[in-house]
């Protein structure tokens, strides 16, 4: 098809190159290329086409479909990684190499080719980082390679059950040790213990990382991770005790296997369970190791990848809805004049930019936490743990925060292409699946929450002591009110004070009730919203800073340095927007200085408005990774509606049998 002819329009009209923004965007010409070959790889590879709509399939047919083809995907992924192997003159450490398999599954690419996911999900994303943080040096060599290399091994991760998620002191699967045998007795006792959710784990996975409570002589030494064969080797039928299967559909990501275990006197050797940081001893004698990472660190690695992974699915609904806003017109200003581009409006400017600008500035939060987990765990094998709680608390508060927004955002981009955005072949419905459930897996949000304010509350205190903070927490120490400029360096310095407040309130409204019982609960509500402004303020920073030393350093070529700063003041003008309740919470600031941030924030939005389309094309989302009706590169969205449409299984025949067998009946009935 020819290109739309607004869309022509916009491109041809726009200050930037979507080239240069694609490169800067990429971390240079080579990753883009590079990136650009691996899906002509895939994409100009006819096994990969899709010839008949996942939205026609059972859910049965969904998931058989899409292992099948997540099958082709990894052993074509794995080729493709290997001859890379080969030429890199930089070798990556074993963690890198699995962060970098999990990018490539769950990225982009397998958007395109599995857009309802896929069942080896958990494989990369937990249970190898856990074989890896978890098991002893003799445990890994007889497990890591073979699950890296699929060899008699596809795992899953079971923590979560039926009746416990983020409380896990909760879980109440067992595993009793058997001291005359040297065995492991497990059991799920109740239904309430019975594993739930876990990717792959319902018909894909045979063997599980397998968290329950370690019992020795009947005295409880806490939750411990167990290996697991769930399925036997090559029949793949169950093992004897195993109860397992598939939860059934979801509101989305059907193809990903989520399933449920039960346990009955299941028995395992001494030696599968991980024992990297504790261990129990042939006489049962339990020894506790040195701290691990985290007390549960394969979920804090899966938390940076969530950040990652829910930027892509906001940047690819912003690419749809703003493509498709320049496509849309919609009433008229003058009789006789063409009807108004959507994307004109400022409503849906206001809808639109700011999802953008969150999905560039929430990677370069994913990025800086990525670089700040690997500095993590080469400190830590030198036994240097002051940085993990600086990094918990920052994982649990990024994850919650850019998931929930991420979710929000998705949603709003929805809403902004009308009714034609709640078509499946839209494609916002597996986006938004795939961005709200990261809401709630590796740790409910509200949850994540309260466990970073943990930090903030003590960070403040340390402050108040004239204690050295960790970078991220430096702020806790400012206890004075900014001076009011109406910039972006302003607005920064009031969403870190409103932070620093918000934790003080915490700790003091905590501290005041002491003796109440249920003061805890009380004070959740404070304590969320403190977990939400630190996030928000440290993005708000991190931003700033990156943007400036980026520019200082001319990572960021001239030609889009102008779109940057109007991407950079948008974001942070939303940030403080959607924080205005705490900041006058907190803070007196008058009508008219808010009056005065609301008009620069309309003018940053219409000053960006010209290369909008430009900027979502620098995002290099090829067609099939969108695929969507509305947000094709060459807008000719109605066309491809209506081409969608005659592929509905429902149009193969003109005249329908439920005419013969119902409406028949009906139109003749004289009711």
């Amino acid at each position: 098809m020819s290109t739309n002819t607004d869309l022509h329009h916009e491109r041809q009209n726009a200050t930037i190159c979507s080239e240069d923004f694609a490169v800067w965007w990429a971390g240079g010409e080579k990753e883009l290329s590079k990136n650009r070959t691996l899906e002509k790889l895939f994409f100009n590879d006819p096994q990969f086409a899709d010839e008949r709509p996942l939205a026609n399939m059972s859910y049965k047919e969904v998931y058989e479909y899409s292992t099948a083809k997540a099958v082709r995907f990894l052993r074509k992924l794995r080729e493709y990684l290997r001859e890379q192997r080969k030429i890199n003159s930089k070798p990556l450490t074993a963690i890198e190499e699995i962060y970098e398999l999990r990018r490539l599954l769950a990225g982009t690419l397998g958007a395109a080719l599995l857009p309802q996911n896929f069942s080896f999900r958990l494989h990369s994303a937990m249970f190898l980082p856990t074989l890896l943080n978890q098991a002893t040096e003799e445990q890994q060599k007889q497990w890591l390679e073979k699950a890296w290399n699929f060899d008699g091994i596809i795992g899953s991760y079971a923590q979560t059950e039926l009746g416990h998620g983020t409380f896990v002191r909760g879980l109440e699967t067992r595993a009793d040790y058997d001291i005359e045998r040297k065995e492991f007795v497990l059991n799920s006792p109740t239904l309430s213990a019975y594993k739930w959710w876990p990717g792959g784990l319902g018909h894909t996975a045979n063997v599980t990382v397998l968290m329950a409570q370690l019992y020795i002589k009947d005295k409880p030494y806490g939750l411990q991770p167990f290996l697991v064969r769930i399925r036997n080797e090559k029949t793949h039928e169950p093992e004897p005790g195993v109860d397992v299967g598939d939860i059934g559909p979801k509101i989305g990501l059907n193809g990903v296997n989520n399933g449920f275990l039960g346990l009955k006197n299941v028995r395992i050797p001494l030696n599968q369970m991980l024992a990297k940081n504790n261990q129990v001893l042939a006489d049962g004698t339990f020894v506790k190791g040195p701290e691990p990472l985290l007390l549960y660190g394969s979920m804090v690695f899966a938390r940076v990848l969530i950040i990652r992974d829910v930027v892509y699915n906001l940047l690819q609904a912003a690419t749809i809805a703003t493509r498709y806003s320049a496509v849309r017109r919609q009433g008229v200003e003058t009789p006789g004049q063409p009807e108004i581009q959507v994307l004109d409006f400022l409503t849906q400017q206001q809808k639109l930019f700011p999802q953008i600008a969150k999905g560039i500035f929430y990677r370069m939060a994913a990025d800086y936490v990525w670089d700040m987990y690997r500095v993590v765990n080469k400190e830590l094998d030198v036994g240097n743990k002051r940085n993990l709680p600086e990094l918990h608390a920052l994982t649990c508060c990024l994850k919650a925060v850019c998931s929930e927004d991420a979710s929000k955002g998705v949603e709003i981009l929805r809403k902004a292409c009308g009714g034609h955005g709640f078509m499946a072949s839209a494609n916002f419905g597996n986006i938004y699946a795939n961005a709200t459930a990261a809401c709630t897996y590796e740790g409910e949000n509200t949850v994540l929450l309260l466990q970073a304010a943990r930090f903030l509350t003590k960070s403040y205190v340390g402050g108040l002591k004239r204690c050295v903070l960790p970078r991220t927490v430096a702020y806790m120490r400012i206890f004075t009110r900014p001076k009011w400029t109406a910039d972006v360096e302003t607005l920064v310095a009031y969403l870190e004070k409103t932070s620093m407040e918000r934790a003080k309130f915490s700790f003091f409204y905590m501290q005041s009730n002491k003796a109440n019982p249920k003061i805890a609960n009380h004070a959740g509500l404070s304590l969320a919203k403190a977990g939400i402004l630190h996030g928000r303020a440290f993005m708000a920073r991190m931003a700033l800073d990156n943007v400036r030393s980026q520019i200082l350093k001319g990572r960021i070529p001239k030609s889009l340095q102008g779109v940057i700063e109007e991407l950079l003041n948008i974001f942070i003008m939303d940030l403080f927007l959607a924080s205005l309740d705490e900041i006058l919470h907190f803070n007196y600031l008058s009508a008219k200085q808010v009056q005065d941030i609301e008009e620069r924030y309309q003018q940053a939005l219409l000053a960006f408005r010209p290369n909008a389309v430009a900027v979502v094309d620098g995002f290099d989302f090829h067609d099939r990774v969108l695929s969507s009706t509305l947000g094709c590169y060459d807008g000719q969205a109605y066309e491809r509606l209506m081409a969608e449409a005659r592929k509905c299984d429902l149009n193969t025949e003109t005249v329908n049998a439920t005419f013969e067998s119902s409406l028949k009946t009906l139109t003749r009935s004289n009711l």
